[in-house]
């Protein structure tokens, strides 16, 4: 299973941007798609996490101006990031939770990353 992660880049404090995350490879179900930010020298945090069931879950500082949401059809994930501040920029990863089906049907669940996209607000 690979992530494809784009859409970062340059804004302005106040600005937009939305980061897209398609997942592909031998995926049964994808069972929860989240995005995680890392400031440099700090440990990665969750940002936003979506789940199958419909569980949807944001960072205090991010809750009212992020929106995670999914096309299924295209496993992807997004995140619409409004109102950006300078305290948002950072790396951000996509994180997908996927049952595998192996060559010989058998399934597992496991974790994939996304390669991270910069994203970088100025005040």
């Amino acid at each position: 299973v690979q992530l494809q992660a784009s859409g970062g880049g340059l804004v302005q404090a106040g600005g937009s941007l939305r980061l897209s995350c398609t997942a592909s490879g031998s995926i049964f179900s994808m069972n929860a798609m989240a995005w995680y930010r890392q400031h440099p020298g700090k440990q990665r945090e969750l940002v936003a996490v979506m789940s199958s069931g419909g569980f949807i879950h944001y960072l205090d500082s991010v809750k009212g101006r992020f929106t995670i949401s999914g096309d299924n059809a295209k496993n992807t994930v997004y995140l619409q990031m409004n109102s950006l501040k300078p305290e948002d920029t950072a790396v951000y990863y996509c994180k997908a939770t996927v049952t595998v089906e192996g060559a010989t049907l058998d399934r597992y669940e496991d974790d994939y990353w996304g390669q991270g996209t910069q994203v970088t607000v100025s005040s």
